[in-house]
């Protein structure tokens, strides 16, 4: 008996190995070959920084001269030899940052981060030769933290590929290429650790998730896959140190080809917009929308006299479908718009009045879009109560916005329509749900506002039709979003 169930162990044992391991690929025996294919393409980026000096130089002098052969006159090129008298005053110039950068195009085009260019006034890029070249800007984009370079080498150049980065999954090795402290051809292995990271570094965050090494100075060069092609572009780390910790970013190829594209057609991106202001939905406002699943983006606000105005879109209405693209969240929905063609008519179903509706858009370009546009200028129609009211339902003291008002909270002139609250319970569930003295109410169960009263009224409908939750639309320091409140009835 015993040998039978050491016998039907191994068995076991065997079988689940063999499982495991059906759809897993091997661990390369050596990762050389591939190295030396892709590093001739990876470049060292540095920049100077015009500066204004006072004078003064108080760096002492190195304590002992270096050999000329030194491996480490790199190391302590501007280090003086000997005290060096004070530059004079005025602009100068100094290195300012130490970067990466890869060629994806024989005639020399260049990538690398926005954060490692900065300001600078002369960028030079070194080939892995050991060649120096000057580098001009085509186009950057501060969004997604790339640039776009050119240099003229008199000879084409090695240059690598894109690769489908939808196609990158956990756990794909991986190897990325640069120049960490300035050391310059450095290889680092690892996999991809997550997708889709948001580090709150910008709007489009998109973030692959990788444990090979990035050190300061792999900013904007490439992580490759094990087909030699640019998955990614390394552009952050997590690290408490300074140091590597196993937790580096890079921009997704996917994410970065289009507009690397544009900037190499025009100087500049293209992204598209709607014109609207948009918001995740949760358990609450799924439940207050008749929505069955949490899912789309809700529109919180809509400029006047832009696409999604002009199509008929309107606050309350959540994307669930944009150009044939499901919308889960609105990070999706702002990549997706900001990837669509300039001018391009797509179809957009979204959730109103508890059904689905479809709507024509004909997308507009971004940097076109007047930011210090207001919001509707339309003033309201003036209500019979203009005094303060107390709704208890909520825990909420709201009044009218008159010039008093206006005083007590710095509103400005573009502050018409609405009105204001007054004070907050911080036991009621408006407060519990984060609304604070101050807030600009728009809406409430979908309808405008134009005095106290209006707020009480809807109130009072939403308990009688027995509902338990109230959508609100507020405003605070020009941002508006939607919150669903419990109603508290005693």
């Amino acid at each position: 008996m015993k040998i039978l169930k050491k016998t039907l162990t191994y068995f076991f044992l065997i079988a689940v190995v063999n499982v495991a391991g059906l759809d897993a690929k091997s661990v390369p025996d050596s990762f050389a070959n591939l190295a030396e294919k892709l590093l001739p393409a990876v470049v060292n980026v540095s920049t100077v920084e015009s500066v204004e000096t006072r004078g003064n130089n108080n760096m002492p002098p190195f304590p002992f001269p270096l050999p000329p052969n030194s491996p480490f006159n790199d190391f302590f090129k501007d280090y003086p030899q000997k005290q060096q008298p004070a530059p004079p005053s005025g602009p100068q110039k100094r290195p300012f940052s130490l970067g990466s950068g890869f060629v994806i195009d024989p005639a020399g085009f260049i990538i690398t981060n926005n954060h490692v260019i900065g300001k600078a006034t002369e960028i030079k890029v070194r080939l892995q030769d050991g060649t120096e070249l000057e580098a001009k800007i085509v186009g950057r984009d501060a969004k997604i933290d790339i640039v776009l370079l050119k240099v003229d080498a008199g000879k084409p150049l090695p240059s690598v590929k894109f690769a489908d980065s939808d196609k990158a999954r956990i756990g794909d090795w991986v190897m990325a290429i640069g120049n960490p402290f300035g050391l310059g051809g450095s290889v680092s292995v690892g996999i991809v650790s997550a997708r889709g990271r948001d580090i709150k570094s910008g709007p489009y965050d998109d973030y692959i998730q990788t444990d090979a090494a990035i050190n300061k100075g792999n900013s904007g060069g490439p992580l490759f896959n094990m087909e030699g092609e640019v998955v990614g572009i390394n552009t952050a780390i997590y690290s408490p140190t300074g140091g590597s910790v196993g937790i580096g970013f890079s921009i997704p190829s996917n994410l970065a080809f289009p507009i690397i594209e544009q900037l190499r057609q025009f100087g500049e991106t293209r992204r598209g917009w709607l014109g609207v202001r948009i918001q995740n939905v949760d358990l609450e406002l799924a439940e207050s929308l008749g929505l069955k699943k949490i899912t789309g983006a809700l529109i919180a606000s809509v400029n006047p006299d832009e696409p999604a105005a002009m199509a008929g879109l309107e606050a309350g209405d959540v994307i669930l479908k944009y150009d044939g693209v499901d919308i889960k969240d609105s990070r999706t929905l702002m990549r997706v718009v900001a990837e669509t063609p300039v001018d391009k008519s797509i179809k957009i179903t979204v959730w109103r009045n508890r059904s689905e509706k479809v709507f024509e858009v004909r997308v507009g370009r971004l940097e076109a879009h007047d930011r210090t546009t207001q919001e509707s200028a339309k003033q309201p129609t003036p209500g019979q109560a203009q005094g303060k009211v107390v709704i208890k339902e909520v825990g909420l003291t709201v009044a009218a916005i008159n010039d008093q008002v206006r005083r007590n909270f710095r509103l400005g002139k573009e502050i018409n329509s609405g009105v204001i609250v007054l004070e907050v319970d911080p036991a009621g569930s408006a407060g519990k749900r984060g609304m604070r003295p101050g807030d600009i109410i728009i809406q409430v169960n979908q309808k405008d506002i134009l005095n106290p009263a209006d707020v009480k009224t809807q109130i009072d409908s939403i308990i009688q039709d027995k509902k338990k939750i109230v959508l609100f639309l507020f405003e605070r320091n020009g941002d508006r979003r939607f919150s669903a409140i419990p109603v508290q009835v005693n």
